[in-house]
């Protein structure tokens, strides 16, 4: 009975914000701006990218996708558009109705002898609602030195305030004195469980793929259940809307390939991307013949594939795939991953979002002897996790944001 009056009090919250009737008579002197904002060289969606009206000395940010909304009187506005690291676009818009206003900024190819950049404000810590929460993009990783050549984000990570490697060159992390099992990670809103290859040495995140990481180290919100420590929210590209790109690296420890490009251009685009080590590869070179029948490797697989249906609804499939293997003529382990995503992104009105989320995860392990006699063993362990959530953010005034 309960879950019944939680469907209809939701159904009809939702019909009395999505009818833009209601509030042209409520509130008949404010309209409405919203839109998407993306890179203009390759569509990627730009999460957290700041709207700022001159006049008003306000403004907002876009949520995890790169969507933005403005309630406001009516009258002339010049609207400035900022992501770091792009060029900076203002408009002068006379808001006498509703107003969709997409915008596409170009990355900054100006060099200058000094600069000193901020990100946010000097007084950001005290006047956002979010607290204790740190942001790093695939740029900013990049640049960070890489153990044998190999980008991790979660490396990158360990080298946040709060945060700690728990081994020596390991990816496990604590959080302000937590374990490892109290930080939960999430890859495009599914879990995953075991967030390491090579028992701790790489994380399974390929940086070729990550657009935004999120780390929350306290004041965790609801939206993601809660863990003890903290949260890490990362997000993997979209696939470039423009044109059709591909980038491979060939490193100490592993070579990847990353492909990405539009189906049907601006509407429809695609990011594959594999990674494989090879160290099995060189082991039958050894002079000790013991060691050429050695198994000893990981991989990933990563998929995305998104569609724009129209100006209103969005669609999303991700997916992961990983493992590590290790296999000699006594015993074998495997162990790895899987995860896979599907989101619908609705508009019911300018000022109503919404997200519908279906995820899948699981992790697989297995531990054996390939001997065949009394002794041997085979040890499998599973776990599947299948989810679903909605979520709405209603965009009531610059000010307040109804999640």
């Amino acid at each position: 009975m309960k879950i019944i009056i939680l469907i209809v009090t939701l159904l009809f919250t939702i019909s009395l914000f999505a009818n833009d009737d209601t509030h042209t008579e409520i509130e008949a002197e404010r309209y409405v701006i919203s839109g998407y904002i993306r890179d203009g060289s390759n569509g990627e969606d730009l999460i957290g990218a700041t709207v700022y009206i001159k006049e008003l000395k306000t403004g907002t940010v876009t949520n995890v996708y790169g969507y933005y909304s403005l309630n406001l009187s009516p009258g002339v506005y010049c609207f400035v558009y900022t992501y770091l690291g792009y060029e900076t676009v203002e408009k002068k818009i006379n808001l006498n109705k509703n107003i969709i206003q997409n915008v596409e900024l170009s990355p900054s190819a100006q060099m200058l002898t000094e600069v000193s950049i901020t990100a946010e404000a000097l007084n950001a810590n005290i006047t956002r609602t979010e607290m204790s929460v740190a942001k790093m993009d695939a740029k900013s990783i990049e640049k960070i030195p890489a153990l044998m050549g190999e980008v991790d984000v979660i490396k990158a990570m360990q080298l946040l305030p709060g945060v700690s490697a728990v081994s020596e060159g390991g990816s496990g992390f604590s959080v302000r004195g937590g374990s490892v099992d109290q930080n939960l990670i999430i890859l495009d809103e599914a879990n995953v469980y075991n967030a390491s290859h090579l028992i701790g040495f790489f994380s399974v995140f390929n940086n070729d793929v990550v657009k935004d990481l999120k780390l929350y180290k306290g004041d965790i919100p609801a939206e993601y259940g809660g863990r003890l420590s903290s949260v890490v929210d990362i997000r993997m590209k979209d696939g470039n809307t423009k044109k059709f790109h591909g980038k491979a690296g060939i490193g100490t420890i592993s070579s990847r390939l990353t492909l990405e490009g539009p189906l049907w251009e601006d509407r429809t685009s695609f990011i594959v991307a594999g990674r494989r080590t090879y160290m099995d590869i060189f082991l039958p070179l050894m002079p000790d013949t013991a060691l050429h029948n050695i198994k000893l490797y990981f991989y990933d697989l990563n998929a995305k594939l998104n569609h724009k249906i129209d100006d209103k609804n969005r669609i999303f499939f991700s997916g992961y795939f990983g493992r590590d293997v290790f296999k000699n003529q006594f015993s074998n382990m495997i162990y790895g991953n899987a995860t896979m995503s599907a989101r619908w992104n609705h508009l019911f009105s300018q000022k109503l979002f919404s997200n519908l989320t279906f995820t899948y995860s699981n992790y697989y392990y297995s531990l054996g002897s390939d001997i065949t006699d009394a002794n041997s063993f085979i040890w499998v362990a599973e776990m599947d996790d299948i989810a679903m959530k909605y979520d709405f953010g209603y965009f009531a005034t610059p000010n307040i944001t109804l999640n």
